[in-house]
């Protein structure tokens, strides 16, 4: 098993929070600090703008500046400039770094299993190494992600990843029984990736 804090960083949610955050500063500054004066001469009428476009520039780039800010260390505000086809991708990519990282695709058969748990996206995906991959069903794969989802909505996320396991093992057992001599090739414990 595998848990990561988040499988992207969203770059473009953070810009996008950031000019949202610039417009709205150019429109408070335009409705409370801006003035028009009237031009004196004898020869000109008509008004002049007390907020010209330098200032109008710099407070929508300081604006931008503090919004992009507050979106890299709130990551609450980034949600709602995610797609949830972007967070998909993310986490499927994530959850291949991490199959590749944790060397899962190195096990004598090729029978790795990684159940991996993106806790930004609330996003679980199970990933078999091709001999395994060969032999299931998307419904084994399916199961197998309903207990682990089904413990973390309970509130039991250790408990959903323990019944995971137990199904991936009774799964592989199913298609490749232990022998004698077998080892365990990958180290019983949760990895994370921050």
């Amino acid at each position: 098993p595998v848990v990561a804090s988040a499988s992207g960083r969203y770059d473009r949610a953070e810009d996008l929070f950031g000019v949202c955050c610039a417009l709205l500063a150019v429109a408070v500054a335009w409705l409370f600090l801006q003035d028009a004066r009237p031009v004196s001469g004898d020869w000109e009428a008509g008004e002049i703008l007390g907020l010209g476009l330098l200032p109008i520039l710099l407070i929508f780039f300081v604006g931008f500046l503090l919004g992009t800010a507050a979106a890299t260390f709130i990551s609450a505000l980034r949600l709602p400039f995610i797609s949830k086809r972007e967070m998909m991708e993310e986490v499927d990519r994530g959850a291949a770094e991490a199959f590749h990282r944790f060397r899962l695709r190195a096990t004598a058969g090729a029978t790795g299993i990684l159940i991996y748990v993106s806790l930004y996206e609330h996003m679980v995906r199970i990933l078999g190494d091709s001999t395994i991959a060969e032999k299931l069903k998307q419904t084994d794969w399916d199961e197998i992600c309903n207990l682990v989802v089904g413990g973390i909505s309970k509130g039991k996320p250790a408990d959903g990843i323990c019944e995971g396991i137990g199904e991936a093992g009774r799964l592989l057992a199913q298609h490749f029984p232990i022998e004698e001599g077998d080892t365990n090739e990958l180290r019983n414990v949760v990895r994370f990736m921050d």
